[in-house]
């Protein structure tokens, strides 16, 4: 990601502008998710050993999200943003959300597609060990994301490998949601109208209109503003990547409240 110098004689630097717009979206996103996240993690490790497998996944992109709250604290605090340190500490943070938080998602997603139109496959790969596998391979895939940030930063190398992943990883899981949307409006074999089971699709379908909205505004953007570097001018092009990447650091306390909501553990709202 390309930061400029700030110019301290200009008295309004579009720079410093993105800088700063970095900083609050990084300070906020730090201050709402890392208790959510941490309090995820205290809830799934505790919780019986069937939760432990059925949310490895949230659980994992849980962690990814508190690693890169860690690393972006450089950005919040120090003040230097030309140093080595800072660059290598960001750059190395950066994967954790541009990589690890959508392939924790899409696996989510990918489950959730399969649970709802293909029960037979979900069954099947079911067991904690298949879960484990993606996991590991997420994890690969994160620390290829960090090596890429780190040494091939500002660079069409770098730029290119998260446009493609990202655009990738967006479609996927859009196809999930709205698959998932659309055998939920769907009445199965032997359902009828029986209240319940009306219920607990609405709620479901709730739940996924709202992370696919959420996909919608959190990646759609950056899809779209990335390529325009070549044809924008600089200072317009940098904020507005500025502000689409703001909106997508914050985009990732959605997730967690969802699951806190469906697990009932937000005070005043009905378990979803």
């Amino acid at each position: 990601m390309n930061i400029s110098e700030a110019n301290s004689t200009s008295i309004i630097n579009p720079y410093t502008t993105g800088t700063v717009i970095l900083r609050v979206s990084c300070a906020v996103n730090f201050i709402l998710c890392v208790p959510t996240d941490v309090y995820i993690l205290w809830l799934i490790v505790t919780g019986a050993a069937g939760t432990l497998a059925s949310e490895l996944f949230t659980l994992n992109l849980a962690v990814s999200e508190i690693l890169f709250c860690v690393f972006s604290i450089p950005m919040i605090v120090y003040t230097n943003i030309q140093s080595a340190a800072f660059r290598l500490s960001f750059s190395f943070g950066y994967s954790f959300m541009f990589t690890g938080r959508p392939l924790f998602q899409c696996c989510i997603c990918v489950e959730r597609y399969l649970a709802v139109v293909h029960p037979v496959i979900f069954l099947k790969y079911k067991p904690l060990r298949y879960r484990l596998a993606c996991c590991g391979a997420v994890w690969l895939l994160v620390l290829l994301g960090n090596l890429i940030s780190m040494f091939l930063s500002q660079t069409l190398i770098s730029d290119f490998f998260f446009l493609i992943e990202y655009l990738i990883l967006t479609c996927v899981m859009l196809f999930c949601c709205l698959a998932v949307l659309r055998a939920l409006k769907q009445t199965g074999p032997g359902e009828g109208d029986r209240e319940g089971n009306k219920n607990a699709k609405m709620k479901a379908f709730r739940i996924i209109s709202i992370i696919s909205v959420t996909m919608f505004v959190s990646y759609c953007p950056i899809l779209v503003i990335m390529p325009l570097s070549v044809v924008l001018d600089r200072v317009v092009w940098q904020l507005s990547y500025c502000s689409c990447f703001s909106v997508n650091v914050i985009g990732g306390f959605v997730q967690p409240l969802l699951y806190l909501h469906r697990a009932g553990k937000i005070p005043g709202l009905k378990a979803l």
